[in-house]
């Protein structure tokens, strides 16, 4: 288990969470939620000891699995070998015996020879190639890369080989942050398998609604400048701290007019003869006086895209044997397609297969090296880019209100300030320097710049990588509602299967097309995936 002693953290006066005690419990995973912002990846790097608190002191168990970020520290490293340092104590164990075998033998040397053994099975060191090879296995990592150099191997893969160090050796509590970031839809699904048996303490970030549902068995939610557990997972939660909310709500109201009636008689004969009664009702007064609710921090932006008044044609995009190579490798093979008015399609496949690739010329900002892309009559392209200084130069001095009015010249202020308010950019956010954005705001900016404009096809290349749950569950919603032409790319499970009614897949050297859900690809591929 790990405790939470009074735990405090702020920057400067600013406090993310004030005075928390809590128990993360051995047998429950945890997803720890809140907004971007609230102190999520604060608090899990003060449990993980990277970050002090301001106050308050921390117990955890002796082995933990720790999902590192840090890939050029490992750069040097054998694959097998990074994964098999999760296990610190078995890894300093094989390296010293290492040493001890290339020194001249002696009693001593042999007696240290013996202990550091027993180390090592104790570790179940003898099992340790295996072990990590079962782990990559798992997360799709083909085994001629492991007896390769960390740097020797494509860099999602080098993440990969880090979140199998975090599961590796059977630590009793692990701390992931976003660890389905750099993984394709067969991996997510063997991480979920894997979690859902690990009887340790789990607590995990992730935006992933769909894993967080599938994984979680208690929310951990940042809030009202406390941490509240909700048991269930992320819906759960959402329902029951909606609830909570509302009746408190209610609860206030319902005191406020019960102190007003109480205030009317104290008015009318706080001069006459019923000096007792009039007391009486101060002190109900004073009873009933509701205390401050604290100002929650989620907040939900509103997002709406305009379709444009006139009507494209009946095919919107036109994709006849498009190519594209990159230093020689095919990344696109020979691909064609029509898109019609109305449709919604999901694209997915592994980190690298090429989906960004075919976006970009769907959208007509890269050309293929052969084949063409045609516009359809009247078609009007919004895009979101996955990289987004694409789109947004964070070299220049721009305001986030100045990079909005120069996507729509002519347009009013008032207009800009009420679509920035609705992507949460209240009051002097408005005019942030783009350069000190952070990547949920600059999401949050690009979408901002779309609803400034009116489009009849929409292309978004992983818009949901920087956004928080809430700000996920309000795209979701709002190309729910539109009525135009959509093409998404993204990992997110939950979003491509509430948005898309047609897959275009990634499938090793091809691309296929499905027409039916996502859930109805995943179901005739491989039903275990489901």
């Amino acid at each position: 288990m790990i405790t939470l002693n009074q735990i405090s953290k702020s920057f400067g006066s600013r406090v993310l969470f004030e005075d928390v005690t809590i128990t993360f419990n051995a047998g429950n995973r945890y997803g720890l939620t809140g907004p971007n912002g609230a102190g999520k990846t604060t608090l899990l790097k003060i449990i993980m000891g990277f970050e002090e608190p301001t106050s308050g002191s921390i117990t955890m168990p002796d082995r933990v699995g720790i999902l590192r970020q840090n890939i050029e520290d490992y750069r040097d490293n054998m694959v097998l070998d990074a994964v098999i340092m999760g296990n610190k104590r078995l890894w300093d164990a094989m390296k010293k015996r290492d040493a001890l075998y290339d020194v001249e033998m002696s009693d001593d040397v042999g007696m240290q020879l013996g202990e550091l053994e027993g180390i090592i099975a104790e570790e179940d060191g003898y099992s340790a190639d295996s072990n990590a090879e079962m782990l990559l296995e798992g997360m799709g990592m083909p085994s001629e890369y492991f007896q390769q150099r960390m740097h020797a191997i494509p860099t999602d893969m080098q993440f990969r080989v880090l979140l199998c160090q975090a599961l590796f050796g059977d630590p009793q509590a692990l701390l992931l942050d976003e660890p389905t970031n750099h993984l394709d839809l067969e991996s997510i699904g063997w991480l979920e398998k894997f979690l859902f048996q690990y009887r340790g303490t789990l607590i995990v970030i992730s935006h992933d609604r769909h894993f967080l549902n599938s994984v979680t068995t208690h929310i951990a939610d940042i809030d009202y400048e406390t941490i509240i557990i909700y048991p269930g997972n992320y819906d759960d939660m959402v329902m029951a701290k909606t609830a909570v909310r509302e009746r408190t709500e209610s609860e206030a109201k319902s005191k406020e007019k019960k102190i007003a009636q109480l205030q009317e008689f104290v008015s009318r004969f706080a001069a006459g003869t019923r000096a007792s009664q009039v007391q009486s009702r101060k002190r109900e007064m004073e009873r009933l006086q509701p205390q401050e609710l604290k100002k929650s921090n989620i907040q939900r932006p509103y997002i709406r895209f305009i379709l444009t008044e006139k009507a494209p044609g009946k095919i919107v995009l036109k994709v006849d044997s498009i190519r594209k190579d990159y230093d020689g490798k095919k990344v696109i093979p020979s691909f064609s397609m029509e898109i019609d008015r109305g449709d919604r399609i999901g694209v997915i496949g592994t980190n690298g297969c090429g989906k960004t690739t075919l976006l970009k010329m769907l959208a007509k900002v890269l050309e293929p090296d052969s084949g063409i892309v045609e516009l359809g009559h009247q078609a009007v392209i919004g895009y979101f880019p996955q990289n987004h200084n694409e789109v947004v130069d964070k070299s220049t001095d721009n305001t986030s209100f100045e990079w909005l009015k120069e996507r729509r010249p002519g347009i009013y202020d008032q207009e800009i300030r009420s679509v920035m308010g609705k992507m949460l950019f209240a009051g002097d956010d408005a005019f942030k320097a783009v350069a000190t954005l952070s990547g949920g705001e600059t999401a949050r900016l690009i979408i901002a710049g779309m609803m400034l404009r009116e489009y009849n096809v929409v292309i978004l290349d992983e818009p949901n990588n920087h956004l928080d749950l809430e700000a996920v569950s309000a795209l979701g919603w709002c190309l729910n509602e539109y009525k135009g032409t959509v093409i998404i790319a993204s990992h997110d499970r939950d979003l491509i299967d509430h948005v898309a009614t047609k897959i275009i897949a990634f499938e090793g050297d091809k691309i296929c097309l499905h027409d039916g859900t996502l859930e109805d690809y995943l179901a005739k591929k491989a039903p275990s995936l489901k």
